[in-house]
């Protein structure tokens, strides 16, 4: 636990949430719990986060954008945009993955709080489709994509990669030949997006 000593800030406060979290669940965890955790009233925390969702709907935000920022940097990496598009989709993959596999109690409490928390869960998607977006407007300038409108064939590829991703398939992600189904996967859409519109 975060010991009581220095300022109390909005980041302390998460990261004693999130351990109040995996040690509770989501169900009994309290802001009472999270304030004893940092050796501070609960009125404390609320100076900072006015009420219990808007915590919640904070350390949830938190979590998911470990995953975007870990891929913005492919966005702009050296290499064609093909490259960086299977780079891009494998880092996801694999984040989402170990997310689930590394700390299974935490992933299912975040489970949980994505559903509790739409807004939260809707800008992390709006930032992930954004960095397809840009690297397919990328492959596009480049006459490596052939597509008109680079920001529904964006949303598309996220909406086809789905089983990947998208927290509901989870158990898949441990299934024998996943990975030759997600490169088959993205193989498919890397030969649409190449294609010229008919």
């Amino acid at each position: 636990m975060t010991p009581p000593t220095g300022t109390l800030t909005a980041e302390r406060i998460l990261e004693a949430t999130e351990e109040v979290l995996r040690r509770h669940g989501p169900a009994k965890a309290t802001v009472v719990d999270v304030a004893r955790a940092l050796g501070v009233s609960h009125g404390s925390v609320y100076r900072h986060f006015r009420t219990k969702a808007a915590l919640r709907e904070a350390v949830t935000k938190r979590w998911l954008d470990r995953t975007s920022q870990r891929l913005a940097g492919i966005v702009s990496m050296d290499g064609t945009p093909e490259e960086r598009l299977r780079a891009w989709l494998a880092a996801l993959f694999d984040a989402k993955r170990h997310k689930a596999g590394d700390d299974p109690e935490l992933f299912a409490t975040y489970t949980v709080l994505t559903d509790e928390n739409v807004a939260a869960v809707a800008g992390h998607i709006d930032e992930l489709t954004g960095q397809l977006t840009r690297i397919i407007e990328t492959g596009a300038e480049a006459g490596t994509f052939a597509v008109p409108d680079p920001a529904p064939a964006a949303r598309a590829v996220f909406q086809a990669t789905g089983r990947f991703h998208d927290p509901c398939y989870a158990r898949d992600w441990t299934s024998p030949g996943i990975d030759e189904e997600f490169t088959a996967v993205v193989d498919l859409l890397v030969r649409g997006l190449s294609s010229p519109s008919p």
